[in-house]
């Protein structure tokens, strides 16, 4: 039996108002990072893009890639990239500021790519946004040819109990009060904030990963915990 009628009109009603939110957002949303994260945003995309380790010719997905930001580091190692994203808002900013990078708007649920498309996979700070982890690994699983790579940066669990207490208490309860002065739409950081709190610990996203098909899986945490590195062979 599939889907009930009603769950998938549930999901397509989510998509859409996650896609709407981000389009929201776009226009500033880099500059949002740079200020809410102190910066640190670019030292987990470095660490992210050392972790795929990019190589001249090899095909990679960027899912999630919202302005291209993310991208730009692949094809600029001579990667042939592909940013993808559900939000035309962020897509449409991302091909004027680089008008070089084939952006493709696709569903991380349903990718519009065949079985082992890619030598390897990443999302940065997205999977948090589809509404089934389970299926998006997979469908992540699927696009990767046999012995291909996935790398997925997402915020996760700080590690000791006073940063968790901290991160927790103190930084994501201000968190949608200082995008309030910076951001075109606050209200998307208060999603932020709570779907941060909600995500599952490493060990959870690891087994996951597992359970969909990946090999080897493994992470690295990145500012205690803050952001964790899950990796992965297909």
């Amino acid at each position: 039996m599939g889907e009930p009628r009603g769950a998938k009109a549930t999901l397509a009603k989510r998509r859409a108002d996650v896609a709407e939110m981000f389009d929201g957002v776009a226009a500033r949303y880099d500059l949002v990072n740079d200020v809410l994260t102190g910066g640190l945003d670019h030292r987990w995309r470095r660490a992210v893009v050392a972790a795929v380790a990019p190589q001249p010719g090899e095909r990679i997905l960027d899912l999630a890639a919202g302005t291209g930001t993310s991208s730009k580091p692949f094809a600029d190692a001579g990667a042939l990239v592909v940013p993808a994203d559900l939000s035309l808002g962020m897509l449409q900013v991302g091909k004027q500021r680089e008008p070089d990078l084939a952006f493709v708007n696709a569903d991380a649920l349903a990718l519009p790519f065949a079985d082992g498309a890619f030598d390897a996979v990443t999302i940065s700070f997205g999977l948090r946004n589809v509404e089934d982890t389970a299926a998006a690994v997979t469908e992540l699983r699927r696009v990767t040819r046999p012995g291909g790579r996935v790398v997925i940066c997402e915020f996760s669990t700080p590690t000791e109990a006073w940063l968790r207490l901290a991160y927790h208490g103190v930084a994501l309860r201000v968190l949608p009060l200082v995008a309030r002065l910076t951001a075109s739409n606050p209200v998307a950081y208060e999603y932020l904030a709570e779907s941060i709190r909600a995500w599952p610990t490493q060990p959870v996203l690891a087994d996951a990963m597992a359970a969909a098909g990946w090999r080897d899986v493994e992470w690295q945490n990145q500012s205690g915990g803050i952001v964790a590195l899950h990796r992965g062979r297909a």
